[in-house]
């Protein structure tokens, strides 16, 4: 049974930084591209952050590029996220997600397949 597990969420100031971590189970995780998607209330859940099975390619969107940074480790079976210079606007439900069929050169620009699987996601809330 694959399981993927967020944490590291939290309530933090406008400016600080967090670190969510996505601890993985029963996946083949060395060959599986993986992403951080978030959806804040009332908005679409929003795919931002991708790095594929090797964590040598990864795509941000535009809203964290150069903030936040997605990282594979394969010894760990294990994901992250360096968020730094939170904004009030990242503030949602950060999810952790993965897929086997996602081509690193699609994965690159953004564009990927809907996830095989997910986690149950973790809370990020930032105050101005």
């Amino acid at each position: 049974q694959v399981r993927l597990v967020e944490s590291g969420g939290g309530s933090v100031q406008a400016g600080e930084s967090l670190r969510l971590t996505c601890a993985t189970s029963g996946l083949p995780f060395n060959d599986v591209g993986m992403g951080w998607f978030r959806q804040a209330p009332g908005k679409e859940r929003e795919g931002i952050a991708f790095v594929n099975w090797s964590g040598e390619i990864t795509h941000y969107a535009d809203s964290v590029k150069g903030r936040f940074t997605i990282s594979k480790v394969n010894a760990k079976n294990a994901l992250y996220l360096q968020m730094d210079g939170l904004e009030p606007d990242d503030t949602a439900m950060y999810y952790c997600a993965a897929d086997k069929f996602w081509a690193p050169r699609t994965l690159s620009l953004g564009i990927v397949g809907i996830p095989a699987y997910w986690g149950q996601g973790t809370q990020v809330t930032v105050s101005s």
